[in-house]
Parts: structure tokens; sequence; C-alpha cells
């Protein structure tokens, strides 16, 4: 279980990273249209330019809580505080995007895969670290 825990933490991880960083810098149009299927060109100016601001800062915490994951991932693993903290976000992603489900409708399959994914990292994250904290 050492392996896989560490596999999901870090494939997670960098995903945030690698994710977050693209969508604040890069070409946040193209992540509309590609991951929403919205094409931000045809919304007035004012409303685009918003919405991208928004979900470029929105990208950045998101590349901002795995670079925090990165640099504290051996306390993530020993600290309860690091670990409480790490998986409570992690696993209240996975609550929102099923939350998301129910009120809002079945997403695209991609979103389907990043909750079953992210789901199943919480789990064994959390069933290895139970072994790996240190204890008061």
């Amino acid at each position: 279980m050492k392996y896989l825990s560490y596999l999901l933490f870090y494939s997670y991880v960098l995903t945030l990273v690698a994710a977050g960083a693209w969508g604040a810098f890069g070409n946040a149009a193209l992540d509309q249209r590609l991951l929403f299927d919205l094409d931000v060109r045809l919304l007035p100016p004012a409303t685009a330019a918003s919405l991208l601001s928004q979900y470029r800062f929105l990208r950045l915490l998101e590349a901002g809580f795995g670079i925090f994951a990165l640099v504290f991932a051996r306390a993530i693993y020993q600290k309860p505080k690091f670990n409480t903290l790490f998986l409570s976000v992690m696993g209240l992603g996975v609550l929102a995007r099923g939350v998301s489900w129910l009120v809002d409708g079945r997403p695209k399959a991609v979103f389907g895969f990043f909750l079953l994914s992210e789901l199943v990292g919480v789990v064994i994250i959390f069933l290895h670290t139970r072994r790996t904290l240190a204890r008061p």
C-alpha cells in the first residue's frame, strides 16, 4: 500500500501543479474549450475577461495547493496536522465534485475520472498514513 499511496499522492499533486500553472499562465481560453466546450469569444468581452480572470485565480490556488503538498510531503505522511489538512482539502474536493454531480447533473467523463481517482487517492493515502503518522 505504501507505493500505491505515494504513486497516487505524487500523481495528484504534480497534476495540481501542472494543470494549475497551465490554467493560470497558459491559454485559459483553450482550457475552457477543451474542458467545458465553452468558446469564451462568444461571450461579451467583460464577461469573458471576468470568467478568465476568476478561472486563472482558481487554477493558481490549485497549483499552490500542489506546491504546498510537494514542499510538505514528508510532513503530510508523518505529522497529524499536515496530514489532516491535506486529506481534508483533498476529501472536500471529492465531496464538492459529488455534490455538483447531484445538484448540477452529470459532468463530462473526464470529471468523473477525476472524482474517482481523487476518491481512491484520498482513501489509500488515509489508510497508509494511519501507520506512518507520528504518535503524540
